[in-house]
């Protein structure tokens, strides 16, 4: 039976992505695009693992140990090659409550932090709603692929400038960062002094032999000035866990976010959280490395499927994430248009460009992370909705 099971039915199971559209979208009836999980069970490992814990049957309250903290020091330093320590580490119900920690920490009601954009729509929460100022440092589109605008990024520094959020790899772009790129954000923001909260979920997700290098491993200065966050969420296919990670190897501000945190309760602890850190990074290593040849067979069909049988529609060729941009603004319609023609005429159900901030209207992410057969409709699907809209 292949991973991605075509037989694998997941309506009824409080699925976000499946049993969620009605009140997304107005309708059950699409192919769901949308929510970034995987149309798959995960490994083996994990589920014996979680079948031998509930075979235990006692749920209560629990702790987090040298297995713990030895599975996330042992994969960063042979997925990554970056050495971490046990004190550097904490756990979080998600990046973007960690992301908020972090805010409420080390900035102030009206200081500014840097995004760059298009980027998960939620970093403007965390930020907004903080009552802090979003600076975007909009990515530039050269037609082909995303690049980072270090120009722009320095000339909007001002005194309030106290953060600087990057995602790596970019969701919904599908961009890897390079060690060059990060080397040059973290030189800017070490000569102005700002602080970097690098959002490294997708990490396990590369595509064409490329390298994760997480921006806190390249200098000793950027380890001092770096919060980073990432989990086993999307390369395991556990998002519903919640079973994020944050490292701080600076004292003080490990000083300071726990302060925040503990205020917050962020660091409360779940039992199948911490059992899925465990399984994932212990036992699971062959599984995703099986499940990324996989993805990159489906990139690579999805993205050729478009070119062959959809030009109009310019795909971003991802790096890495199961996820995939696609501009649609040949059809000169308006977001709500665009939103319309693909709920009724396509009846695929996607995430829409501009809610990934500035440079995202007219564009649509879509997540791959499917069925064959799933994917084959939904494409068929769309093409002829393109087809139909064009000779109008």
């Amino acid at each position: 039976m292949s991973i991605f099971d075509k037989d694998l039915d997941r309506w009824h199971t409080r699925s976000e992505k499946w049993d969620g559209m009605l009140e997304k979208f107005g309708t059950s009836d699409l192919i769901p695009l949308w929510e970034a999980d995987m149309d798959c069970k995960c490994s083996p490992q994990i589920i014996d693992h979680f079948r031998k814990r509930v075979e235990h049957g006692v749920f209560g309250y629990t702790i987090r140990d040298d297995a713990f903290f030895n599975a996330i020091i042992n994969w960063q330093a042979r997925r990554n090659n970056w050495q971490i320590e046990k004190e550097w580490i904490r756990n979080a119900p998600g990046t973007i409550p960690a992301l908020s920690a972090a805010i409420l920490a080390f900035t102030e009601p009206g200081d500014e932090i840097i995004i760059q954009e298009p980027v998960y729509y939620r970093f403007f929460n965390s930020i907004i709603l903080n009552e802090r100022k979003t600076l975007h440092n909009t990515m530039i589109f050269d037609g082909d692929q995303y690049l980072l605008d270090f120009e722009g990024l320095e000339n909007m520094i001002t005194e309030r400038t106290k953060m600087i959020v990057i995602c790596n790899p970019q969701n919904p772009v599908g961009k890897v960062f390079t060690k060059e790129e990060l080397l040059r954000i973290g030189e800017i923001c070490l000569k102005h002094n700002i602080l970097i909260v690098s959002d490294e979920l997708y990490s396990d997700i590369l595509f064409d032999g490329r390298k994760h290098y997480p921006i806190a491993s390249l200098s000793e200065a950027l380890k001092m000035n770096t919060i980073t966050m990432f989990g086993p969420g999307k390369g395991f296919n556990l998002p519903g866990l919640k079973a994020s990670i944050v490292t701080i190897a600076n004292p003080e501000l490990m000083k300071i976010y726990d302060r925040t945190a503990d205020a917050i309760e962020l660091f409360m602890k779940n039992l199948f959280s911490i059992e899925g850190v465990i399984a994932a990074y212990e036992y699971s290593e062959e599984w995703l490395d099986e499940i990324t040849v996989l993805l990159q067979e489906k990139r690579d069909y999805v993205v050729d499927y478009i070119r062959t049988n959809i030009p109009e529609i310019n795909i971003v060729k991802p790096e890495g994430t199961y996820i995939a941009w696609l501009d649609m603004r040949f059809l000169n319609m308006s977001d709500a248009e665009l939103e319309a023609f693909l709920v009724n005429e396509a009846k695929i159900g996607v995430k829409y460009g501009h809610t990934f901030g500035k440079g995202g209207s007219g564009f649509i992410r879509i997540n791959f992370a499917s069925s064959k057969t799933l994917l084959e409709e939904a494409l068929e699907r769309l093409a002829d909705a393109v087809k139909k809209q064009l000779a109008k």
